[in-house]
């Protein structure tokens, strides 16, 4: 049992910061840098990138909408060549950031209603692919078990990964509940290690419903901007370390 763990970081912007980037590095063997749509701007990226280059973690280009003012969770409709563009721009730039630090850029996670989106938008899907295959085809794209991305980056050669979300809520077919709705983010901390050891050790989460629903992933997400992250994201490596899960980046 191999499993990556990863997390939302570099989501300050300016003097308003956000999460515990550093503690959180000890932690994660995978960080998604924000890429300064949804959050982040050049000096928390360069800083986030070298801490993550320090500690041997592996960097995550989270590409979002842009939409700071929404922190990159209102969905929004954008013209295929606009959005292709505008991850093409945020991608390039966290990876020279990154690679500045002595690192690069090993992967793309979409961020809030742009990955939510793109797991049933073919057309929104294509866009983003497009602009990781225009990039670099070899870096692979995480996503949700199921979703439509895996078929597209299939017929353009891009890798895909499957994660899963300790923290947060799953319907019957296995989509996220959506933020809106009461329950979505799981904030106790022992629930949240134990979806995570049930994810990593039997490939099921239990739904909103009850019913367990098969989720085959090889990285575990933990949301750096919830409260208690830390402790939380620590939680979760202690629990996954003691069933003898191997934690592992996959990139």
């Amino acid at each position: 049992m191999v499993i990556d763990l990863n997390a939302d970081l570099g989501e300050g912007f300016g003097i308003w910061k956000l999460g515990e980037d550093l503690a959180l590095l000890d932690i994660v063997t995978s960080a998604n840098v924000a890429c300064g749509f949804h959050a982040g701007d050049p000096v928390t990226i360069r800083r986030t990138c070298a801490a993550a280059v320090d500690r041997g973690v592996a960097i995550g280009a989270q590409v979002s909408y842009r939409d700071l003012a929404h922190f990159g969770r209102r969905e929004m409709d954008v013209e295929p060549e606009e959005l292709c563009a505008e991850v093409l721009y945020q991608l390039a730039a966290v990876d020279g950031i990154a690679r500045a630090m002595g690192g690069r850029v090993a992967y793309v996670k979409p961020h809030g209603a742009l990955y939510n989106r793109i797991c049933r938008d073919e057309q929104q899907a294509a866009a983003v692919i497009e602009a990781v295959a225009d990039y670099d085809p070899s870096l692979p794209v995480l996503t949700l078990p199921g979703s439509v991305v895996h078929k597209v980056a299939a017929a353009e050669g891009v890798p895909t990964v499957s994660e899963a979300f300790a923290d947060r809520a799953y319907t019957p077919q296995g989509m996220l509940v959506p933020r809106r709705e009461r329950g979505a983010v799981i904030h106790d901390a022992a629930t949240v290690s134990a979806r995570a050891c049930q994810m990593a050790v039997e490939g099921s989460v239990t739904a909103a419903d009850g019913s367990s629903v098969p989720i085959a992933a090889r990285s575990i997400c933990v949301h750096g901007d919830t409260p208690d992250a830390v402790r939380l994201a620590q939680g979760v490596r202690d629990t996954l370390l003691a069933a003898g899960v191997v934690l592992q980046a996959f990139a």
